[in-house]
């Protein structure tokens, strides 16, 4: 990888970057080559063009790409940028885990709000903040600067995390470096939550979440897998039981119940969700075994996509890659426009036209881009055996109000049938999916979430606390992260009457 320090490149004034240098994304693998494979769709990235691309960085007086509409675990965006462009890349590394536990798994699969939220977006593409922390994180762990941090001194206290996701690891490393005695439990086979089984491995390959559990693991956290806490199922823990025997306890699962479609043929084989789908691919990656019948490959046959989003995407590519025959991907919604709109202000998401890696994929394979909008989904069409044989859709027309909003009418006479022998759900989730967890303690949610205080995250229960995607519902890494490190600050505090934990200000 060559020296921590390398050379500055000579871009002329530092100041004028921004102007003279363009932006280049994070580099990736030619759609047609990584559809023949499930490995990461990135590619290695030059040091020297990375130092160019932290040279755009403004230095601006009020950097909104680390406030909170930008990165809410307050990550030092434009320090690291400055350091890798002066080729401090171990520098660089000690200043972006100061903020963040995973930089590895953000630097990925992180939507990158603070792009959005980068000043020199309102006149020119913005800063590459998201290719440059993933180089900075897979040269710290190729370089040998990640080591396990074992803490010096233990403070007697033992804390229960439920759920092995971003909030839930956050937390756990936070907690185990403060000196407590930390155990995470895990339902699945694997600990990573959603980084695992919800992730295809293609944007987060499996290797990269395992080398992180081991690392927690030699720094002293006990994770333990297949225990699932107020479950049914055997090797079940009691919720009670665990609140006996540790002294504060975290409650962060994920918010993993699907939103379903009430639609005449639902219950036919063929229809399934996505996180389903998209779990059973990576066991079968992973186990090397097909799924079974109850979640079909999509191998030779027409597929259909319901719904947008990070999930509808990662279906996609997966399908693609299992050798679907045919591809679309149908959303409610009217075509983002281009440009940012008056809806869409910055700093916040640009609410903007998007081909991401799927789509690209897709174009690749069948010529054309998948998604096609304004379609509402009526009825899944069986094939006489009991199977999908075909989606019916109907035509929507979107019309904008006096007050600005818009509103869809559905077209008469417009139905038309999709032929489609798998059909994917993907139309976003509802809440948590362990309402055992929950009445085994006494507790009730509130819509699938657990709403606990933003401040103090508190269960309301004495030592019981909640974070992630149990606490505000279905959201993105970066919001895990910071959850999981709030909470540790505040059982920390509760535990040990203070705490010298960093507090998250984006929350």
């Amino acid at each position: 990888m060559g020296t921590d320090r390398d050379r500055p490149i000579g871009i002329g004034k530092r100041e004028r970057a921004f102007l003279e240098v363009p932006r280049q994304p994070m580099a990736l693998r030619a759609p047609d080559r990584r559809l023949t494979d499930f490995r990461e769709i990135y590619d290695s990235s030059d040091p020297t063009e990375l130092q160019r691309q932290g040279a755009r960085c403004m230095d601006c007086g009020i950097p909104f790409c680390q406030s909170s509409t930008g990165c809410p675990i307050d990550n030092l965006i434009p320090e690291w940028n400055e350091l890798v462009y002066q080729g401090e890349w171990k520098a660089a590394w000690e200043r972006l885990v100061a903020t963040n536990n995973f930089p590895e798994f953000t630097g990925r699969i992180c939507p990158a709000p603070c792009e959005s939220a980068c000043v020199l977006g309102i006149i020119e593409p913005a800063v590459s903040i998201k290719s440059i922390e993933c180089a900075i994180a897979d040269r710290a762990f190729a370089e040998g600067w990640v080591q396990p941090r074992v803490p010096g001194t233990r403070t007697g206290r033992r804390v229960a995390v439920v759920g092995s996701g971003p909030a839930g690891l956050a937390a756990a490393d936070q907690l185990n470096q403060a000196g407590h005695q930390v155990t995470v439990f895990e339902r699945d086979d694997r600990a990573g939550g959603l980084l695992t089984y919800g992730v295809p491995n293609m944007k987060l390959d499996k290797s990269v979440v395992e080398r992180r559990v081991r690392l927690l693991q030699a720094e002293g956290v006990e994770i333990r897998t297949g225990i699932d806490v107020g479950g049914r199922r055997p090797g079940s823990l009691s919720p009670a039981q665990l609140r006996q025997d540790y002294d504060a306890m975290l409650l962060a699962c994920g918010a993993l119940e699907a939103r379903d479609l009430d639609l005449p043929g639902r219950s036919l084989k063929g229809v399934c969700q996505a996180m389903d789908y998209l779990s059973a691919s990576t066991r079968t990656l992973l186990d090397g075994m097909p799924s079974g019948e109850s979640v079909p490959n999509a191998r030779g046959r027409n597929v259909v996509v319901i719904g947008g989003g990070d999930t509808g995407t990662d279906c996609i590519a997966t399908a693609l890659r299992q050798g679907c025959q045919s591809l679309v991907n149908i959303t409610r919604r009217e075509r983002e426009p281009d440009q940012r709109d008056a809806v869409h202000p910055w700093p916040g998401l640009p609410g903007t036209f998007l081909v991401d890696y799927g789509h690209a994929e897709a174009a690749a394979a069948f010529g054309g881009d998948p998604r096609a909008y304004k379609l509402l989904p009526v009825a899944f069409i069986d094939d006489g055996r009991g199977r999908v044989c075909a989606l019916r859709v109907r035509r929507l027309e979107w019309n904008r109000d006096d007050d600005g909003r818009t509103r869809a009418r559905e077209v008469p006479g417009s139905d038309t049938d999709l032929p489609a022998e798998l059909v994917l759900l993907s139309v976003g989730f509802t809440g948590h999916d362990s309402p055992g967890l929950l009445a085994g303690l006494g507790l009730k949610d509130e819509g699938g979430r657990l709403g606990a205080n933003p401040d103090t995250l508190d269960g309301g229960i004495e030592g019981v606390f909640v974070a992630g995607d149990m606490r505000r519902g279905a959201s993105l890494i970066v919001w895990a992260i910071a959850e999981g490190r709030r909470a540790a600050r505040r059982i920390d505090q509760y535990l040990m009457g203070d705490s010298d934990l960093p507090d998250v200000d984006g929350l």
